[in-house]
């Protein structure tokens, strides 16, 4: 039995025996589930930033909240022979060569210390002398060949801070680097470093570095 002629107009017209749908069913309304997942996932991606944005702003630690452990001492420290071992890093965090130095730090008569520091960073051997000397009951400064100014660190319990130019080509400022270190002292004695090297205040290098009398 044809239902439907394709090659007359009447042909059009519904067959009694199969009437159309009515149009007075209900029509099957749409789940929405999908977009309630959907805005959960949202939501959930928006909590999740507006955390991490708040870790993020969270102010840095002072030397003065590291009191109680310790008493980082850097002349006393770096008085002798010393030998380090470290890791540059880009600014992702990802390793890109290593560091040693080998430092000789002697008193030089008042009250402070005259270190030769040989540096290996892959290339030639870099020396770089340093002065330093204590300021105050918790302040040292300290001068050295490479350096714009002086140095002005702040001590605490363990730690210890300092931020200082370095002229990577003496003459030209336009090529010194801002150094930005802090020093933590472990139980066993070692110093480790940690350095931030910006320029125009962008980061340009970081160096995780670890000091151990030799």
């Amino acid at each position: 039995m044809r239902l439907f002629s394709l090659s007359h107009p009447s042909a059009l017209r519904p067959n009694p025996l199969f009437p159309p749908p009515s149009s007075s069913f209900p029509r099957k309304r749409e789940s929405s589930s999908f977009g309630n997942q959907r805005g959960t996932g949202i939501a959930k991606r928006l909590t999740l930033a507006a955390a991490l944005a708040l870790s993020s702003c969270s102010p840095p630690l002072k030397p003065s909240q590291f009191t109680g452990n310790g008493a980082f001492n850097p002349i006393a420290f770096f008085t002798g022979h010393e030998t380090s071992w470290g890791v540059e890093e880009n600014r992702g965090g990802q390793p890109t060569g290593i560091v040693t130095t080998d430092c000789l730090g002697t008193p030089d008569g008042a009250g402070g210390i005259t270190m030769v520091q040989t540096l290996h960073t892959g290339g030639k051997p870099t020396t770089r002398i340093w002065h330093m000397r204590q300021t105050g009951a918790n302040t040292f400064a300290a001068t050295a060949n490479d350096m714009d100014g002086t140095a002005s660190a702040t001590t605490g319990g363990r730690a210890m801070h300092w931020r200082w130019i370095l002229e990577t080509k003496p003459g030209n400022p336009l090529a010194n680097v801002t150094m930005n270190q802090w020093f933590y002292q472990m139980s066993d004695g070692a110093v480790m470093i940690r350095t931030t090297i910006t320029k125009a205040g962008f980061v340009v290098l970081q160096i995780s570095e670890q000091f151990e009398k030799a």
